[in-house]
């Protein structure tokens, strides 16, 4: 074979080989991109599985949340609720202890003018006795003159005003013994009452409205 014969069988060798490795790394281009779409169509299926187990897994966590705020989970109070409900409770406490502090006041006052009455008019006894002996020391006959007439008038108005004050007699003759109410000063002997019952009243006793402002001075049967 001559030289330029062989050359030219050499070139065209060469030349096919050429066309061959195109063709190859062609296939092969085309082979990876082919195997990079599918690995990026995985991918994209992998994705939206996941945002599809994600967003199921969301679901089941708020429709469980939700389960737990209906049944198991308490509601959060309001916090101007809760100031309005305190303030509420301290407005009701002050109204309850003034109302306690003024019927505790009103008793204390009640109970110190009772008080003091009692002395005022335990002092005025003593005026009504006076009165009453007067007037059993005058005579029968004298008993219509104009001074007797004056003075049981007198009398009379002193004791209106002693009853409208509240002030009442104690019964003491004829009546069973009480100590609340009598005081036993002699025990004597009686044909008109019974043993343990009042025969005689030495000195009257008074009542102030409930409360004993000056105890019967009596005499018992015995």
């Amino acid at each position: 074979m001559s030289k330029e014969v062989k050359k030219d069988v050499n070139k065209e060798s060469g030349k096919k080989t050429s066309k061959e490795l195109q063709q190859e790394v062609a296939e092969k281009a085309k082979q990876v991109a082919d195997a990079a779409n599918k690995v990026a169509e995985a991918a994209e299926e992998e994705a939206a599985a996941a945002e599809s187990a994600e967003a199921g897994a969301e679901g089941a966590e708020n429709g469980e949340g939700e389960k737990k705020g209906l049944f198991g989970k308490k509601e959060k109070k309001n916090p101007f609720k809760e100031k309005f409900e305190e303030m509420q409770d301290k407005y009701l406490r002050q109204v309850a202890e003034f109302e306690n502090f003024r019927k505790r006041t009103d008793k204390e006052k009640s109970q110190m003018f009772d008080q003091g009455a009692s002395n005022v008019l335990e002092k005025i006894l003593p005026v009504v006795d006076n009165f009453e002996r007067g007037l059993a020391a005058v005579p029968e006959e004298e008993k219509n003159s104009a001074f007797a007439d004056g003075m049981n008038m007198i009398y009379k108005q002193l004791m209106k005003q002693m009853e409208d004050l509240g002030v009442t007699p104690i019964e003491a003759v004829g009546k069973e013994f009480d100590p609340n109410f009598h005081n036993a000063v002699m025990q004597v002997e009686s044909e008109d009452v019974e043993e343990g019952f009042v025969a005689q009243e030495l000195q009257k006793g008074y009542m102030y409205r409930d409360t004993v402002l000056r105890h019967s001075m009596v005499a018992v049967a015995r």
